[in-house]
């Protein structure tokens, strides 16, 4: 186990799902955290189980808001050493039903508020000459998935993004993790947005079956510990985790399996 003894760690989207499991794990391994999500109620909850532990409620997609927001943490902190831009949402609707403001606000909470924090907390990892960006994506960044659409547009700019920026800071001792989550156990199949923009709620959902958060949080921790810069999150030798190489190895192939499960959900 690493020891993460004060290093001052935010977490977007921490209270829940990964990023419950990783504030969990890194309070466990001494990190000094500030949690960040929607839900106060449900932050002070995780809060209470890590200690030294700090709450900072707002929404991230709230961009007029975060220049103020980040100002705050880095000063009461001394300086952010790894920033978590956890937060996120999902979809489960076919492109034909999906109205425009759902691709929006996809792009708003998946892509644009990770990136619009990164800029107000990466000068200061910079002028330090270290620090950690770790962004979470998804299989559906590196892979086209049916029902999917918006999410796999905004995790795959995410990828995009966190690869050119990776390239242009390893020079100032800053590294950039992509998380690539395969099925873990949380709730963002419940809260997936539909077509119309309404929650897809409880019932049948792949991801269920997913790993715990916990195990997701170890897999993540030892890969960051391991300076790798693309992490993939999930049971070994799973069908989806297992798309990541075929993606690599065979594009069209994973196309044709992407397109075959195409009309077991159309209309």
């Amino acid at each position: 186990m690493s020891d993460l003894t004060g290093k001052a760690i935010w977490i977007t989207g921490a209270s829940a799902g990964i990023g419950k499991g990783l504030a969990l794990a890194l309070a466990a391994q001494g990190a000094r955290l500030v949690l960040s999500g929607r839900n106060r109620a449900a932050l002070d909850e995780v809060a209470a189980q890590c200690p030294g532990s700090a709450v900072e409620s707002f929404d991230t997609t709230d961009l007029d808001s975060l220049p103020a927001i980040a100002a705050s943490v880095q000063a009461a902190t001394g300086g952010i050493d790894w920033l978590v831009n956890n937060a996120g949402i999902s979809q489960r609707s076919l492109g034909l039903d999906t109205d425009f403001s759902v691709y929006r606000r996809l792009m708003e909470v998946d892509f644009f508020a990770p990136l619009r924090l990164t800029q107000l907390v990466l000068p200061g990892m910079v002028a330090r000459g270290s620090g950690r960006i770790i962004n979470n994506a998804s299989v559906a960044g590196k892979v086209g998935s049916p029902l999917r659409t918006g999410y796999c547009a905004a995790k795959h700019a995410l990828v995009g993004w966190s690869d050119a920026l990776r390239a242009e800071i390893a020079q100032y001792g800053v590294q950039v993790h992509v998380l690539t989550p395969g099925f873990v156990a949380t709730g963002i199949g419940a809260n997936a947005l539909r077509g119309d923009g309404s929650q897809k709620g409880a019932g049948d959902d792949p991801v269920d079956a997913g790993i715990s958060i916990h195990a997701a949080a170890q897999q993540i921790i030892a890969g960051i510990m391991g300076n790798v810069p693309e992490i993939p999150v999930g049971r070994e030798g799973a069908a989806e985790m297992q798309l990541l190489g075929l993606k690599r190895q065979d594009p069209e192939a994973s196309f044709q399996l992407m397109a075959s499960m195409a009309p077991k959900v159309a209309r």
